[in-house]
């Protein structure tokens, strides 16, 4: 129950990500293409998919991905074998790439592009070891406890060095490479691998530490395939290769049938079972350990293959089609503003939708103790693609090089570098890989590709390609920008205020302020203050252990009782005899635990009120105990109101006997 609940939260909050989506097409195909698509009810139900997709897909990492991730991390650290800590680093990163649907398309595009001097196998080989080189690094840092940041430049420094020998031709692919590599069940499971290592290792902080990886997987790539090019355009004589066009044209949308779901449920498949071979292998054969929760995490893994398929499917059912022809349409009214508030709003909308990067925020926020505010830094990372994509389709339309945008973004990157707060520092590399993904790729591709085919003078082969670039770079900014706004607000973690508001010892009392040592005292929270009220009553707390099929009725027992809130457990044990063969003994949850927090005023109703339902001292299974509590904190005024009500029933009860 507790995880149809969570799903439910993830839910609304999916349908809430679209909103921004809807507004801008909304907007742009009424107000300025002034027509109604076609499609629109079909459009309409790939979004309701797409909400429930991403929902499920959130779900599945929180109990599959991410537990596995940072378990393999704290076992490998443990191991003490930095070896195979880098193997296993390079065989997760060449392996989810090398499967990668959006490379196997740009890596034909680039055989077309060089006159065959390029093969498009050899390419992928390239970008994927590059990517496994990348994550092989960003291990090695971790384990030296090495600062990013000189890593990082190091590696600008190379990219924009590579580009002034780099053909023409492979720059633009390049740079949109490095944006493409890191997929939407890749960057969680890195980010897993890199937070369970800086967690575990001694002497590292998994906020400073634990994030970086993705951003070593978006910069590599460009520098090997940029060394790559060189190398054919100088020894590799050109061939007859079958020409790809590349023209805006606008997909159709996605038909669905039983071999349509079954050959997208398998395309799904193909692209985690490297992840899943990688994990098993590295788990069972080299650290020779069981995985803990293998049913919950197989559960886990397979909602993020049918909840990123049912993504994927929704998308496909009408929203690429109507963003790539409204992307069509809008290039073709020549007016570059228009398409410059097009490019803006609709990488704002579609980064916010990003699964990979709600993934990444989410573990933000909880690394961070809440100083890092998830949905703050989704905003900024939004901005950022936003006014990267409107920057990129202003580098089309005037005909600029894009290595001299490049070279001035990185610039600018470096130096606020050296200013930045250090824990925001490799959240903003990573957010630069994290924001090319799903939904951003093929619309950021229409609108590029449309641009240079309707642009005089631009070839869509060299001017189209390049907008992915721009997206991954400046969030690296605006996230760092956040970072130094948050540090000059002095927006404090969740720990930081609490301890702030305990050492202040300030309580309201009977209407007055007064300074005194509240640790001995019961208090109520006063909603968005930092003000707690005294509360003359002593507490207690009543823990039931009964099995499961007995829950509702000890749930419904200590209500009738008073009791007004619960928290449930899943618990699993033994009896003494059963400890001899404790080695034997099957731990699966068989129990539940309820603690409720009630006034010590009416223990004795719940207690036999709970023992009379439930049996309890007679044919029953089960155990009720309480526990007197001397610090009470947390509850909320309608909590108080609550108990103070109950009190009073139970007193006027009382007198009338």
């Amino acid at each position: 129950m507790t995880q149809f609940y969570f799903f439910l939260r993830l839910l609304k909050e999916s349908f809430r990500d679209l909103i921004p989506i809807i507004l801008v097409i909304l907007f742009f195909q009424l107000a300025i293409i002034q027509s109604i698509p076609d499609d629109w009810m079909r459009t309409t139900m790939g979004l309701i998919i797409v909400g429930i997709g991403l929902a499920i897909f959130l779900q599945g990492l929180e109990i599959g991905i991410f537990p596995v991730g940072e378990g393999l991390a704290r076992d490998f650290a443990k191991s003490g074998s930095t070896m195979w800590i880098l193997i296993f680093g390079f065989m997760i990163g060449f392996g989810t790439t090398i499967a990668e649907p959006a490379l196997a398309v740009i890596a034909d595009k680039a055989a077309s592009i060089s006159s065959g001097r390029i093969d498009a196998d050899m390419l992928r080989f390239v970008v994927a070891g590059s990517v496994g080189f990348a994550i092989l690094l960003g291990v090695f840092r971790i384990i030296k406890g090495h600062p990013i940041h000189y890593y990082i430049i190091a590696g600008y420094i190379a990219v924009v060095s590579v580009t002034f020998f780099a053909p023409p031709e492979i720059i633009g692919l390049a740079y949109d490479l490095g944006g493409v590599t890191t997929s939407t069940v890749t960057v969680p499971l890195v980010a897993a691998l890199g937070i369970g290592l800086a967690s575990t290792i001694k002497g590292r902080n998994p906020m400073i530490d634990g994030f970086g990886l993705i951003a070593f997987a978006s910069l590599t790539p460009m520098i090997f395939v940029q060394v790559y090019g060189i190398y054919v355009y100088t020894f590799v004589d050109a061939t007859e290769v079958a020409k790809i066009v590349v023209e805006a044209t606008v997909s159709e949308s996605a038909v669905i049938t039983v071999e349509s779901v079954t050959l997208g449920i398998i395309a799904v498949v193909k692209d985690v079972v490297p992840i899943l071979a990688v994990i098993f292998f590295f788990q069972y054969v080299i650290l020779k350990k069981k995985i803990d929760n293998l049913k919950t995490v197989i559960i886990g893994f397979i909602l993020v293959i049918l909840g990123l398929y049912a993504f994927i499917l929704g998308l496909e059912m009408g929203l690429f089609a109507l963003g790539e022809s409204m992307a069509y349409q809008l290039t073709q009214m020549n007016n570059v503003w228009i398409i410059f508030a097009f490019a803006f709003t609709i990488g704002f909308s579609t980064t916010m939708a990003e699964p990979a990067l709600m993934a990444i925020a989410k573990k933000a926020k909880e690394i961070s103790d809440g100083k890092i505010n998830d949905m703050t830094l989704r905003l900024f990372v939004a901005f950022g693609v936003a006014f990267g994509i409107a920057l990129g389709a202003f580098r089309i339309v005037d005909g600029g090089q894009i290595h001299y945008y490049i070279i001035v973004g990185y610039a600018t990157v470096v130096a606020l570098t050296f200013i930045a707060p250090k824990h925001i520092i490799p959240i903003a590399y990573d957010s630069g890989g994290v924001t090319t993904s799903t939904v951003t790729v093929p619309l950021v591709a229409a609108l590029g590709i449309g641009l240079a085919t309707n642009i005089e003078g631009r070839d869509p082969l060299l001017d189209g390609f390049g907008l992915i670039a721009f997206a991954s770079l400046f969030p690296m900014i605006t996230v760092m920008v956040y970072g130094i706004i948050a540090e000059k607000l002095h927006i404090k973690s969740d720990s930081e205020i609490a301890d702030e508001d305990e050492k202040a010892g300030v309580t309201k009392i009977h209407g007055s302020l007064e300074g005194v040592d509240d640790m001995s005292l019961s208090t109520v929270n006063l909603d968005a203050t930092h003000l707690r009220h005294s509360l003359n009553l002593d507490f207690s707390a009543v823990i039931i252990i009964v099995p499961k099929e007995k829950k509702d009725d000890a749930l419904h027992a200590a209500k009738d009782a008073g009791a007004s809130g619960v928290t449930v457990l899943n618990a699993s044990g033994m009896g003494l005899a059963e400890l001899d063969n404790i080695f034997r003994h099957s731990h699966e949850e068989t129990d539940v635990l309820l603690l409720f927090i009630v006034p010590s005023m009416i223990v004795d109703n719940i207690m036999r009120e709970v023992i009379r339902k439930l049996h309890i001292t007679t044919s029953g299974d089960g155990i009720a105990f309480t526990v007197p509590i001397s610090h009470m904190k947390g509850i909320s005024m309608r909590q108080e109101d609550i108990f103070e009500h109950e009190v009073e029933e139970l007193v006027k009860e009382h007198n009338s006997k």
